[in-house]
Order: C-alpha cells, then structure tokens, then sequence
C-alpha cells in the first residue's frame, strides 16, 4: 500500500463568513490540507454563493481543493474544484451531465460496499466511507439506516480500487490512526479542527502528526 493519506477540512453547517475566513486561514497554516468541503446545511443559495466567493481565494492560495457540497449547479457556477454528493442528491452520472467533465465529484457511501461500487461506475472521483464515531454532524437516524462501518471497508476498497476513499464522521487526532493505516486516503474532520480548545491552527498540526505516523505503520 503505497498511498498517501491528507486532510479533508469540511466546514460546519453554518458560519459566519468574516469570523470564519481567519478560522479557515489558520487552519492552512497548521499543515497540510488537501481539500475544503464548504457544507452549509439549509442555507439560501445566495449565502452559499457570497461565503463561496469569499472562501475559494483562501483555499486557491494555498492549492487547497475547493468542494462544494450537494449542489452541482452552484458548483459549475462558482467553477470550483468539486462537488461533494450525500447518497440522497442526485445521480453521480446527472451531477456529471452539469459539472462537465474537470469538477472532481465525490460520493457518500455511508457503510455500503455496492453504493460506494456503484458510484465508481457511475463516475465518481472518489468514495466516503462513514460516520465511522460518533458524531453530532449526521443526523442519527441517517447513521441507523445506513450503519457504522468499521475500517475493513477501507481496506477492502484499497485493495480492489483505484478511486481514492475518504474517511469521515467523529474523527479527531486522538482516534483517526486505524483508519490511517487501514487506507484511508483523505481524513474527514469537521468539529475537532473548528471547536478546537486551542483552535483550527493547532488542530490541523496535531492530525497532521497524528496522520504521519500512522503512515509509518502502513505496508
């Protein structure tokens, strides 16, 4: 196994753009970051455009992946790097039809071997995996409908695929380690960078150390 594995910022589902901006700023310079879902649940349109808009320059200067959350049109709109999809939006092979062929479309497999399968087929750029923990950031009858997978899955899918996962739901720096060195190519955090004690800065360093040496113990 000779994959890397980086962090994959997702913000929480409502903020405060000017307050957030340094948040998300100092969490960039805490370490690496790979990607930045923007995820505002129940937001009008024109919010998520006006925080898209002031979010996109921040992850564009540090070469982070700007992923925009559930909506393909606002994605192709803003030309940002991706679309992230729950199992309940649309089709990856629909989200395609809108975003053309360069915006990265990622799927939410929940604990299901076949929907993350049958999102590859259908065109996704990548795969997650979850709520591995317990969370606050799904809502829990989502997490009984669909189960809580255990990091065999990512080991599963490192051996048969070729499509990135990403691991997410109740990950911190203190627990990410199995699915680490499981295969997990992108780790998903959202409360433990944004409530961070001594915030998103400190935060992103400890997973970025807490990743590295998991990836010592990789194969």
């Amino acid at each position: 196994m000779n994959r890397s594995c980086r962090l994959y910022l997702v913000s929480p589902p409502s903020l405060e753009v000017s307050s957030f901006r340094k948040q998300l700023g100092d969490a960039f310079a805490g370490g690496d970051v790979g990607a930045f879902q923007l995820r505002l649940k129940d937001a009008e349109d024109a919010d998520i455009l006006k925080a898209a808009k002031e979010l996109m320059p921040i992850c564009n200067e540090r070469g982070v992946a700007f992923i925009l959350n559930d909506r393909p049109d606002l994605a192709a709109q803003l030309g940002a790097d991706g679309v992230h999809l729950g199992h309940d939006d649309m089709p990856v092979a629909e989200a395609r039809a809108i975003v053309g062929p360069e915006i990265v479309i990622g799927a939410t497999a929940h604990a299901s071997r076949h929907i993350a399968l049958e999102a590859g087929e259908q065109g996704a750029d990548y795969v997650a995996f979850g709520a591995f923990y317990p969370t606050t950031s799904k809502p829990q009858e989502k997490i009984e409908k669909w189960g809580t997978p255990t990091p065999d899955i990512l080991e599963w899918w490192q051996a048969f695929m070729l499509l990135p996962c990403v691991a997410i739901g109740g990950i911190n720096a203190a627990n990410c380690a199995p699915l680490v060195t499981a295969g997990a190519d992108f780790i998903a955090a959202i409360t433990a960078v944004w409530n961070h004690p001594k915030g998103s800065k400190e935060a992103v360093k400890e997973f970025n150390q807490a990743i590295t040496k998991a990836l010592e113990k990789r194969e």
